[in-house]
């Protein structure tokens, strides 16, 4: 798998995944924290630096590496 993750996207993948965790671990509504669980699918995109779906797209935030 190619790198299509941005060091910018990753720092907000980073962020949202680590806020939808913390949601989960300490909201107040008990029947809603599985939703904070979602949080693990952008911290792993930003650890290994790929997301599924941008490669279905064609799309990447990765800078062009120039010759």
């Amino acid at each position: 798998m190619t790198n299509n993750v941005g060091s910018a996207d990753r720092a907000f993948r980073v962020v949202l995944g680590l806020a939808l965790l913390a949601f989960a671990f300490f909201g107040t509504s008990y029947s809603y924290s599985w939703i904070g669980y979602i949080g693990v699918v952008p911290l792993l995109t930003a650890a290994l630096g790929t997301c599924p779906v941008y490669s279905l797209l064609g799309m990447s935030t990765c800078p062009v590496k120039r010759a």
